[in-house]
């Protein structure tokens, strides 16, 4: 047999593994079976979100911050819709679990935190590129810790905030204020609100998940209109109705905490994140 044949030759055995496929096992009725490939309909969700927060790094390099900051909306979009479609066309896997963790941390840690950065931040030198490495390192410690906190916590609250929810209220600064004037109080408010959601992240401070709202009961025709009106104020001013929607949820979270100690009785530990 010649050279050509043999370094063609193909496994023999259709168990065996293949140079760059993805395997993983999956339990089914009980027993552990290996598959190959990977799903393509959540996994091409998570591919546009990423996407959609490389797009953002690359319109806020170019100075168009408005179509850098509904960027990164979008990416919030599609990442709530990939694991919403794995679920329901039972498509879970580890590697989508993972490819959407990287493409989480660029479209809400690295993206938003570039986004402030050439906006705001890049005239502090230093300062500046130090308030957005917080950010960043905020977004991925908080989704490591996410990872390994799957099923071991109360899914009625998130601890820290939210990755999505701080890339969000970044974006809606930007959003909202990117045709002022420079300004010392602009800085200022982008050094807390950057910093500030970083450093919530990682926080033990608990959020409001809403992953106990019952989506799939009947409510009053008059909820539905209460839909519709919120939508009408969203098209007014998106960019600021997005941001003080997010700012709020970021704000509730500490608030909630001081409300929490301030009703805790004298000598109590610290109250279980379950109540």
């Amino acid at each position: 047999m010649s050279d050509a044949k043999k370094s063609a030759k193909v496994p023999e055995n259709d168990n065996d593994p293949r140079p760059g496929e993805v395997e993983e096992e999956e339990v089914v009725e009980g027993d552990r079976v290996r598959r190959r490939g990977i799903y393509l309909l959540p996994n091409l969700l998570t591919t546009a979100s990423l996407f959609s927060g490389f797009y953002a790094i690359v319109s806020a390099a170019n100075g168009m911050f408005a179509n850098a900051a509904i960027a990164i909306f979008v990416s919030m979009i599609l990442d709530g819709l990939d694991g919403r479609v794995a679920r329901m066309t039972n498509t879970q896997s580890k590697f989508g679990e993972e490819y959407d963790s990287l493409a989480d941390m660029v479209a809400f840690g690295v993206a938003p935190g570039l986004v402030a950065f050439f906006w705001s931040l890049n005239n502090l030198g230093q300062v500046g590129w130090a308030i957005t490495f917080i950010y960043v390192a905020g977004a991925a410690l908080r989704l490591a810790r996410f990872n390994t906190q799957i099923g071991s916590v109360d899914k009625k609250f998130f601890v820290g905030l939210p990755s999505p929810s701080a890339a969000a209220v970044v974006a809606g600064l930007v959003w909202c204020f990117h045709e002022y004037e420079p300004a010392s109080w602009l800085t200022a408010l982008t050094i807390v609100i950057v910093g500030g959601a970083g450093v919530l992240m990682v926080s033990n401070i608990l959020y409001n998940s809403f992953k106990d709202l019952d989506m799939r009961g009947r409510v009053p025709f008059a909820a539905i209109l209460l839909v519709v009106l919120v939508f009408v104020v969203i098209a007014l001013d998106p960019g600021t109705v997005l941001f003080t929607a997010f700012l709020i949820y970021v704000l509730s979270g500490p608030v909630r905490s001081l409300f929490r100690q301030g009703r805790r009785p004298a000598g109590e530990g610290r109250a279980a994140p379950e109540d």
